[in-house]
C-alpha cells in the first residue's frame, strides 16, 4: 500500500466525518486524519486520483500533498 498524502480543506468535528464516510465508502481504507492541520494520510492501493475524487464528494476542497514516507 502506498501512503498518500492530502489537503483537505475540513474546518469542524463535521468535515472530518464527512471525509470519514466518503473513504469508507470506498473500502479497504486506513487513513489518519489531522482535523486542526486539514490533512487526510491514506494507506491505499487506489491511485491518488481515485483517493482525490472520493474527497472532493465531502463537498470541501482537496488536493494531493505528495508520498508519505513509511518509517
Amino acid at each position: 500500500f502506498q501512503k498518500h498524502e492530502f489537503f483537505v480543506d475540513m474546518t469542524c468535528e463535521g468535515c472530518s466525518n464527512a471525509v470519514t464516510r466518503v473513504l469508507h465508502r470506498l473500502g479497504g481504507e486506513s487513513f489518519d486524519i489531522d482535523l486542526p492541520n486539514k490533512k487526510v494520510c491514506i494507506d491505499s492501493e487506489h491511485n491518488v486520483d481515485t483517493l482525490l475524487e472520493t474527497l472532493k464528494k465531502t463537498g470541501k476542497n482537496a488536493s494531493y500533498l505528495g508520498e508519505k514516507s513509511v518509517q
